[in-house]
């Protein structure tokens, strides 16, 4: 059984549907597996057991009838609590929501459900999804499985720690300035930012509207870049209640012949320059793509120097009117640090100022595009260190190899590239123009099997099933 709980995702389901294994079998797997390690972790912020184990017998014995849910016909996984469940208490790692019971899920996670997938629990994430380390009043901290003294990431740190210690096949994460892709790079596993647009945010801890919105989107972390594109057919498309999703072509990232891919990179985008160790994995798998015949040359899209500036002064050009209707809803009066930082202050607002951010980001996005001009792909650090120490203070510059491309909206995607000197995990960043994850998927994929086989073996975390 253990061997079918370590596979890939379109394997799971095979096994299940080819009665291999029992829904059920599989749900306590995960669920012994989660007791294992979530003592040293604290990822898992509630658990579903009762619930869990009674849908796995329905999807067993439906099966039994050729009863077929969906294509995660009896799958287990869990869901970031920033994502409302209609059936579990979801906090938004919040004091004021902390018994709140939603009363109907997240789109993609209702999505997820009608594909036949099943919700064990929930992980954490810092207040309002509004920071890069997992920590929250609710909850408390999350634990990175390399080193239980770094953090995970944020904010969907407490997906990626558990996915990492492979307590469990797939988590849904939330990315609003790298909240999929640094927790993903922290940890060693894939997830995918989509483009802004793809997938629906109802039901979000960050609202669908008002300035900011355009920066979040919702999407996958797993195990490995085939699980990411096996999950993305089932949660994208419009649900009429998002004003941001768009009715996109849906294109297949087997389609693409990504030796014709035009592919830039770089390891430096001139406002963070990264540890070398980083650097030096970026440039081992550049060396990989170039041995086997891509089409590589470095470059840097034309306006990013802009980014950090830009996107500081989006969260402020709203005087903190998001924030404070959030906190507002929540009825929450007693809040983490982090969130002490933001909340507003009235003398911050300038609908002037605004008013030329609005602008100075519409400029930036035109300005970026004319990368695509010369290129399809760009290949980038995720970050410019890797794990740092619970509640180290962070230079808000390094994280701009994610909030770069939140202000983009283009599709980014993370799989781990290689491992520091302190055995930390390094990530390697794949963006595509909008709509155009079929060409991340596909080099992802390339990028991943190059890596197997050219490169030694990743260590396994500390904390590890």
């Amino acid at each position: 059984m253990e061997d079918i709980l370590d596979r890939n995702l379109r394997e799971m389901t095979e096994a299940v549907r080819r009665n291999e294994i029992t829904s059920v079998k599989l749900v306590q797997g995960f669920l012994d597996r989660i007791e294992k390690v979530n003592s040293s972790l604290n990822a898992v912020v509630s658990i579903n057991t009762e619930i869990a184990l009674k849908l796995a017998a329905k999807a067993d014995s439906d099966l039994k009838e050729g009863i077929v849910h969906g294509p995660l016909h009896g799958i287990p996984m869990t869901i970031k609590d920033s994502l409302d469940t209609k059936d579990m208490v979801t906090t938004w790692g919040t004091k004021g929501r902390e018994t709140f019971r939603p009363g109907r899920d997240a789109t993609s996670v209702a999505r997820l459900r009608d594909a036949g997938a099943i919700l064990l629990g929930k992980t954490n994430t810092p207040e309002f999804t509004l920071s890069f380390q997992t920590d929250n009043l609710v909850y408390g901290r999350t634990n990175n499985p390399y080193n239980l003294e770094m953090t995970p990431g944020g904010s969907s740190g407490g997906a990626a720690a558990l996915i990492a210690a492979n307590a469990i096949p797939f988590d849904m994460g939330t990315d609003t300035g790298g909240s999929i892709r640094l927790p993903a790079h922290f940890c060693g596993i894939s997830g995918l930012k989509p483009t802004t647009g793809r997938v629906p945010c109802t039901g979000n801890a960050l609202p669908s509207s008002g300035l900011i919105a355009p920066l979040s989107q919702v999407g996958p972390l797993a195990r490995c870049v085939d699980d990411l594109d096996f999950l993305m057919t089932i949660i994208q498309g419009p649900d009429l209640m998002d004003p941001h999703t768009v009715d996109a072509t849906e294109r297949s990232s087997d389609d693409i012949d990504v030796t014709t891919l035009r592919i830039g990179f770089h390891t430096d985008n001139g406002i963070a320059t990264p540890a070398l160790p980083i650097q030096d994995a970026i440039l081992n798998a550049i060396s990989l793509l170039k041995a086997n015949g891509f089409k590589v040359d470095e470059a840097t899209p034309p306006g990013i120097e802009m980014a950090s500036l830009i996107y500081s002064s989006l969260f402020g050009a709203d005087g903190g009117e998001t924030l404070q209707m959030l906190l507002d809803d929540c009825r929450t009066q007693e809040y983490s640090p982090q969130i002490a930082d933001l909340v507003p202050k009235p003398e911050q607002q300038n609908y002037q100022d605004a008013a030329m951010v609005i602008n100075l980001w519409d400029n930036y996005r035109s300005s970026m595009l004319g990368y695509f001009e010369h290129h399809d792909v760009l290949i980038c650090p995720v970050n410019a260190h890797t794990a740092i120490p619970h509640g180290e203070t962070e230079n808000m510059m390094d994280y701009s190899y994610t909030s770069a491309f939140n202000l983009t909206g283009w599709p980014g995607l993370v799989l781990r590239c290689g491992t520091d000197e302190s055995g930390l995990p390094i990530g390697l960043q794949i963006l595509a123009r909008p709509f155009r994850e079929d060409h991340c998927l596909a080099l992802g994929k390339a990028i991943e099997s190059l890596i197997s086989e050219h490169v030694a073996q990743f260590p396994p975390p500390q904390i590890h099933c």
